[in-house]
């Protein structure tokens, strides 16, 4: 049966209101949870970028569901510390935490004042990170004097079964190149036909484990609202690499909006207002042959979720109210039909 997950992002919202969210998808009936690691958002609109591995543990411990986390090793984070970040979350929740690894955006690893490598070192450089974060996970001590450098490295603090590692990938060449080393795949939506060329070259390739799905969704009751909040979410994000790797500022992406057509984002974002339309076009994606799909829903509301705009009560937990409501409409009407094409 195929895992329906919800996709948390931090860009867009507080990690109070964003942990407040991961609550609701597991009372609503999500099965699973996946969350973005940045250190800036894609958009100045976006507002937010709180650190993901706080949140996690905070999400691990406060729902029931399996959490994963896209992750950039290499740069701004030193591979050991990812190893060593990873481990304490398997050991603490087993079986319920899994780590994507990629090669990096220059928004959120510019800020090491280190350069920017040319694609080609990142990826050599992911592969380097990789082998040493399942070392360590292995328990091994690790020394390595390559694009990145270790010193006898090693984890006093090990769980009884590794964290999955996963190969993020939007490309085909991409998915390939990760089937020799990854334990399972996840990438975004797209063109069907694209989705089907990178699940087939992961698996034509080796690929091994489960591959997964995220989807980005802006529903909203009203057309005119969804397509609006739509473009000023996530509009931006419709260029993918290799803008989207190499731009070092939300700033930069924001001069880019501009140019973003309409049509461009519905590519992009499935915009609807209609829940039985959108049920209808998230099973076509679960039909497509993942074993996950996670449902992003980018129509979020910063200010209702904001700390700098507090409520009437200030004790009270700062929300999502856009969050929220896609959430209960999810539980009523997506999750439902979705269970039927999964089984």
């Amino acid at each position: 049966m195929t895992t329906i997950g919800f996709h948390h992002s931090h860009e867009q919202v507080h990690p109070a209101g964003l942990l407040a969210a991961a609550q609701r998808a597991a009372e609503v009936g999500f099965d699973a949870g996946m969350c973005s690691d940045h250190f800036a958002p894609w958009s100045a609109a976006q507002g937010h970028s709180g650190f993901a591995w706080s949140w996690l543990g905070a999400a691990l411990a406060t729902t029931s569901l399996p959490f994963g986390v896209v992750n950039a090793p290499g740069q701004r984070y030193h591979p050991a510390i990812v190893a060593q970040a990873a481990a304490t979350l398997a050991a603490m929740f087993p079986g319920r935490f899994w780590v994507a690894l990629g090669s990096g955006e220059n928004v959120n690893e510019h800020i090491t004042g280190d350069g920017w490598p040319p694609k080609h070192v990142r990826d050599a450089r992911l592969r380097e990170s990789v082998a040493i974060i399942r070392a360590l996970l292995a328990g091994e001590e690790v020394t390595h004097d390559g694009l990145v450098r270790v010193d006898r490295a090693k984890l006093w603090t090990l769980p009884d079964e590794p964290p999955a590692l996963i190969g993020p990938a939007v490309t085909p060449a991409t998915a390939a190149a990760h089937a020799d080393w990854a334990d399972g795949l996840v990438t975004v939506n797209q063109h069907p036909d694209r989705l089907r060329d990178v699940l087939a070259a992961y698996r034509d390739a080796g690929g091994r484990g489960t591959a997964a799905l995220q989807v980005h969704v802006a529903w909203a009751p009203d057309p005119d609202e969804a397509m609006a909040v739509a473009r000023e979410q996530w509009g931006v994000q419709v260029f993918g690499p290799p803008v989207a790797w190499d731009l070092d500022l939300p700033e930069s992406f924001d001069s880019l909006a501009p140019h973003v057509s309409d049509e461009a984002v519905r590519r992009a974002v499935l915009v609807e207002h209609d829940p039985s339309r959108l049920r209808d076009r998230l099973a076509a994606l679960v039909g497509l042959g993942f074993d996950a799909v996670y449902v992003h829903q980018v129509a979020t509301d910063p200010r209702a979720s904001d700390d700098k705009h507090p409520s009437a009560d200030p004790t009270a937990t700062p929300r999502s109210a856009t969050l929220d409501r896609f959430l209960d409409m999810a539980g009523e009407h997506l999750l439902p039909g979705l269970r039927e094409v999964a089984a």
